[in-house]
C-alpha cells in the first residue's frame, strides 16, 4: 500500500488484498462504492408526470389516427434538467472509450480520432449543410467530396470512387453491385453466379455476395492463415463472378500472392472485390490498384480516423478500378470548369443506380480530409508503419507465454492468439478476457477470426506511445502467468470490480428481457 506525504494510504484498501478489510465486499444503502456512483435505468429514477423543460399546453386538434391511435399514456420518464444532466455523466463514466485508456479489438480500429478534425467538421458550411439546399450554396462541401474521393483514388491506384456508401458493409454492397452489372452488361449475368469467399473473411463478405443472388463458394486458407493460388485456381471456373479477399486478411496477414491470384481471377474473366477494413495497416505503402484489384471498400471511420463505434454515422467508399469505373452508383459530384455539381441521376450510362437517398455522411468527409491534410503522404505512411510495429511489438513481447496459430512470422497491424497455451490451466479465452476487465482495459476481439480457435485478436494502432503498450504488455503478461499457475480463482468469476459482474450471456441470448417492468413497491421494514 502505498501512502502520501500525510502518511494517509493513496492505495483503496479493495485494490490492495493483503490489507483488504473487507470493503470489497461491503454493501451500501444507495449501492454507491464511495464516488463510484450507481446509476439505476432512466425509467427507475423518472417520473412521467414531470419534465425538465415548460411547453404550453397544445391546441386542440381533431385525431386522424383512428384505431390506430394510442389508448394508453406513453409513460416516459420525466427529469429536472440536472437530473437528466446527471444520468446521462454518470453513464458516460462506466462507458469504456479511448479516451478512457488503450482499447485493443482487433478487426475495428478503435485509434485516437484528433481533435483538429473534429474541429473542422464542426465548421459554418460542414456542420450545417443540408442534402436538400441548393447546390450554388454549398460548392465548398461538394468541393472537399471531390477532392476527397480524387486522393481516394491516388492511395488506391484506382479510376473511379463511390463516395455515398455509409460503412463497411455497405461499400461491399456497392463494390459487389458493380460487378454484378459489368458481368449483366457483358451478357453473362445468368451464368456467372458464384462468389469465392475464403474461409477467413468477414461475415459480412458472404452475407453481401448472397444477398444480391450470388452463390458463396468457400475458399479454404492454407496452413500459413494466408490463401493459396493453386486453392483460389480450383475454385475458379465459368460459373464464377468475383473473389472477395481481404487483404491484409482477418488473421493480420498480408496476403503475399495477392498478384497471381488477381491474375488467375482475371484471366477466368471474374472480378477481384477487396475488402479494405485492413487498409489502415498499407496506406502509403502499396496501392490495391497496382495489386490487382477491381473494387474495395474504404472505412473512413478506421482508416482516418473519424470516430469509430457507438452508433453514429461510419463511411465506406468504395473505389473502383477502369474495368467497373462506368457502372458506379449515382449521385457523384463533378466537376464543371471552377464549378462542382452534383448529379443525381444517371441515366443514358451504364451506372448500377442509386442506392443511397443522398450523398453520403459530410462529417466524416471532413475528418478524413482533415486528417489526411494534417498527416500527408509520408504522415499517413508513417501511421501504416506504426501501427505494423506497434503490433509486432505485442506479438513478440507475448509470444513467449501465449501461442499464436501461425507461428512467429511477423503480423501486420494486428496481433493474433490461440488459446493452445491456456490448455490445461482450467482458464478460457472468455475468462482471460474478463480479467482484463478488472485490469482496465476492455477485452480484445476474441473467438475471431473463427478460423482459429479461442483467437484473441489485439489491435494496438499507430495511436499508442511505447509507455502504454508496454504497460499493457505487462498485464497481460502478468494475467498469463497467473493462468499458468493455476490462479483460476483470478479468472472464471472476473470482472469482479467492474459496475456489473459477468452476465450469464447463454441465457441472456436465448431469454432476453425487452421491457423494463416497474417492480412492486416494496414496504418499508418495521423498527
Amino acid at each position: 500500500m502505498t501512502m502520501n506525504t500525510q502518511g494517509r494510504p493513496t492505495t483503496p484498501a479493495a485494490h490492495d488484498a493483503p490489507h483488504d478489510d473487507g470493503a470489497s465486499a461491503r454493501k451500501t444503502f444507495t449501492g454507491n462504492r464511495g464516488l463510484d456512483m450507481e446509476e439505476p435505468l432512466i425509467f427507475e429514477i423518472g417520473r412521467p408526470d414531470v419534465t425538465g423543460v415548460d411547453l404550453d399546453a397544445p391546441l386542440a386538434v381533431t385525431p386522424r389516427l383512428g384505431a390506430l391511435a394510442r389508448k394508453a399514456p406513453l409513460d416516459l420518464p420525466g427529469l429536472s434538467e440536472p437530473e437528466a444532466v446527471r444520468h446521462y455523466v454518470r453513464l458516460s463514466r462506466n462507458n469504456y472509450a479511448i479516451d478512457s485508456g488503450l482499447y485493443p479489438l482487433g478487426s475495428c480500429t478503435m485509434k485516437h480520432n484528433p481533435r483538429l478534425n473534429e474541429k473542422m467538421a464542426r465548421l459554418p458550411g460542414f456542420g450545417d449543410a443540408h442534402p436538400l439546399q441548393p447546390q450554388a450554396t454549398c460548392q465548398g462541401a461538394l468541393e472537399l467530396i471531390y477532392t476527397l474521393g480524387e486522393w481516394l483514388c491516388e492511395l488506391t491506384a484506382m479510376k473511379a470512387v463511390a463516395m455515398s456508401p455509409k460503412a463497411g458493409a455497405h461499400g461491399e454492397l456497392c463494390g459487389m453491385m458493380a460487378i454484378k452489372a459489368a458481368i449483366a452488361a457483358r451478357g453473362e449475368g445468368a451464368t456467372r453466379n458464384v462468389v469465392l469467399v475464403p474461409d477467413s473473411a468477414h461475415g459480412t463478405n458472404p452475407a453481401t455476395a448472397a444477398l444480391i443472388g450470388f452463390t458463396v463458394r468457400p475458399v479454404p486458407a492454407g496452413e500459413d492463415g494466408t490463401v493459396r493460388p493453386d486453392a483460389v485456381k480450383a475454385a475458379l471456373g465459368p460459373d464464377v463472378a468475383a473473389i472477395m479477399l481481404t487483404n491484409p486478411n482477418t488473421c493480420g496477414l498480408f496476403e503475399p500472392a495477392i498478384v497471381e491470384i488477381a491474375e488467375a481471377v482475371h484471366a477466368a474473366g471474374a472480378y477481384f472485390y477487396c475488402d479494405g477494413a485492413n487498409f489502415n495497416a498499407i496506406v502509403g505503402k502499396t496501392k490495391p490498384g497496382d495489386l490487382g484489384v477491381d473494387a474495395m471498400h474504404i472505412n473512413l471511420h478506421k482508416t482516418f480516423s473519424t470516430p469509430h463505434g457507438g452508433g453514429g454515422p461510419g463511411a465506406g467508399p468504395v473505389v473502383l478500378s477502369e474495368r467497373l469505373a462506368a457502372f458506379a452508383p449515382a449521385p457523384f459530384v463533378r466537376k464543371q470548369d471552377e464549378t462542382y455539381a452534383l448529379v443525381e441521376h444517371a441515366k443514358g450510362t451504364t451506372s448500377f443506380g442509386r442506392m443511397t437517398a443522398f450523398h453520403g455522411q459530410m462529417g466524416m468527409f471532413v475528418r478524413a480530409m482533415a486528417y489526411m491534410l494534417s498527416h500527408g503522404a509520408d504522415g499517413m505512411r508513417q501511421a501504416s508503419e506504426d501501427a505494423v510495429l506497434a503490433a509486432n511489438y505485442i506479438r513478440a513481447s507475448l509470444g513467449d507465454l501465449m501461442s499464436a496459430p501461425f507461428g512467429d512470422r511477423m503480423c501486420m497491424h494486428e496481433a493474433l492468439f490461440d488459446d493452445e497455451w491456456l490448455k490445461g490451466t482450467g482458464v478460457t479465452t472468455l475468462d482471460f478476457a474478463k480479467a482484463m476487465i478488472d485490469e482496465g482495459y476492455h477485452p480484445m476481439t476474441m473467438y475471431f477470426p473463427l478460423v482459429v480457435h479461442g483467437a484473441m485478436l489485439i489491435e494496438p494502432t499507430e495511436s499508442e506511445s511505447k509507455a502504454s503498450l508496454d504497460l499493457f504488455i505487462a498485464t497481460l503478461r502478468d494475467l498469463a502467468m497467473s493462468a499458468k499457475k493455476g490462479e483460476t480463482d483470478r479468472f472464471t468469476g472476473a470482472p469482479y470490480l467492474a459496475p456489473r459482474r459477468r452476465l450469464d450471456e447463454t441465457r441472456a441470448a436465448r431469454n432476453p428481457v425487452l421491457k423494463w417492468t416497474r417492480p412492486a413497491p416494496q414496504a418499508e421494514a418495521a423498527e
